[in-house]
C-alpha cells in the first residue's frame, strides 16, 4: 500500500488516504496516519479496506498540496550509513573521521521533527548560509513500539519507507562540526519527506544487500546531480531501529534515516568534481528528489528568515 496525507480540496484540512495510481481514496476526517500505527497492521489494512470500498473523497494525486505522510513524528533520527559520503563529505569538510569506529557502531544523531515538509512545499533558506546543500535519502517509518530489540524483531517494527531531504547548511557545518557533538542549525531548518508512506511489502522482493535495489536520484533546476542505489547502505534500516531502541524505545511513527547515498549531495560532488559544475543552492533552485518505487518529492527554496544575532557575529 501506498498512504499520502494531504489537504482536502473540499475542506481545506488534513486528510489521510490510500493511493492508487494517480488518485487517493480519502479516508474519513480526523484521521491520521499515525492513528492508524500501533499494532501488528491490522488498522493499516482495515483502514486501506475502507478507503478502496468506500471512500469519503477522491481526488488526484497531482490536485492536491501534499504534506509530510506523518507531518510531525514522534522523533526523527538521522544516519551516516553510506562510506562512500562519508569520505567524500568529510574530505570536502576538510575533517578527519574514524571509520574503524564507524565500521563498529552506527552514527544515528536526534534532529527536528518540527521542521519536517512535504513535497511541492516551499522551503526557506537557512538564515545566514550561502552554502545550501540537499540530501538524498530514504527513511524507515516505525509502526510499533519496541525496546531493546534484535535485528530480527527491528525489521518486524519497520511499517514502510519514504524519499528524504535532509536539507544542510554546509557553512554552518563547517563551524558545528569542530564541537564533535552533532549538527543542530546545519539540520534543523527543514527536512522534506513523501511523497508517500510505501509499506514496506511493495518493496520486500528488491532486498538486496543491507537494504533493497532501489536507483536514487537528485536533479536541480531539471539538471541531474546525483545517482546512488539504496542497496549500498552499511548499515541496514533493521539495525539502525535496533541500535535506536537499546536502553530506551522507538515509539510509532519515529523515523530512522539511511544518510546520503553516495554522490547524493553538494558536498560529495565539489570535492570530486569540478565545483563550478556543481554550485551551493540558492534561493529559486528547485531540488527534485527520486527513488525507485517510493516516487518523487519537489521543493524549491525561497528567502530565508532574518537572522536575528545573539552575541557577535552570530
Amino acid at each position: 500500500m501506498k498512504w499520502a496525507t494531504y489537504l482536502s480540496p473540499a475542506t481545506g484540512d488534513r486528510r489521510t488516504g490510500l493511493v492508487v495510481d494517480d488518485q487517493i481514496l480519502g479516508l474519513e476526517a480526523g484521521v491520521s496516519l499515525l492513528d492508524l500505527l500501533g499494532d501488528d497492521g491490522t488498522a493499516l489494512a482495515a483502514a486501506g479496506d475502507r478507503a478502496t470500498n468506500g471512500p469519503r473523497e477522491v481526488v488526484g494525486v497531482d490536485d492536491v498540496e501534499l504534506c509530510a505522510p506523518i507531518p510531525q513524528p514522534p522523533s526523527i533520527r538521522d544516519s551516516a550509513s553510506f562510506e562512500a559520503h562519508l569520505r567524500a563529505g568529510f574530505a570536502g569538510l576538510g575533517v578527519p573521521f574514524d571509520f574503524d569506529n564507524w565500521y563498529e557502531r552506527p552514527m544515528v544523531y536526534f534532529t527536528n521533527p518540527h521542521c519536517l515538509t512535504g513535497s511541492g512545499a516551499a522551503i526557506p533558506a537557512a538564515a545566514g548560509s550561502q552554502r545550501l546543500d540537499y540530501e538524498l535519502e530514504v527513511v524507515a517509518v516505525v509502526g510499533r513500539e519496541g525496546t531493546n530489540v534484535s535485528v530480527d524483531e527491528a525489521e518486524d517494527l519497520i511499517v514502510g519507507y519514504c524519499v528524504f531531504n535532509d536539507w544542510s547548511a554546509r557553512d554552518i557545518q563547517g563551524h558545528e562540526v569542530k564541537f564533535q557533538v552533532g549538527p543542530f542549525k546545519t539540520k534543523d531548518w527543514a527536512m522534506t519527506t513523501g511523497p508517500f508512506l510505501v509499506t514496506k511489502d511493495e518493496i520486500e522482493p528488491l532486498r538486496k544487500n543491507n537494504a533493497f535495489d532501489l536507483e536514487m536520484k537528485a536533479f536541480v533546476n531539471g539538471r541531474q546531480y546525483s545517482q546512488g542505489n539504496l542497496s549500498d547502505m552499511y548499515w541496514s534500516f533493521a539495525e539502525l531501529v535496533a541500535y535506536s531502541s537499546r536502553g530506551t524505545w522507538v515509539k510509532p511513527g519515529d523515523h530512522i534515516a539511511s544518510g546520503t547515498v553516495g554522490t547524493g549531495c553538494i558536498i560529495e560532488l565539489s570535492a570530486t568534481k569540478d565545483p563550478d559544475e556543481y554550485p551551493w543552492l540558492t534561493v529559486g533552485d528547485e531540488v527534485t528528489l527520486e527513488v525507485e518505487g517510493l516516487g518523487r518529492i519537489v521543493n524549491r527554496l525561497v528567502e530565508p528568515p532574518p537572522v536575528r544575532k545573539i552575541r557577535g557575529t552570530v
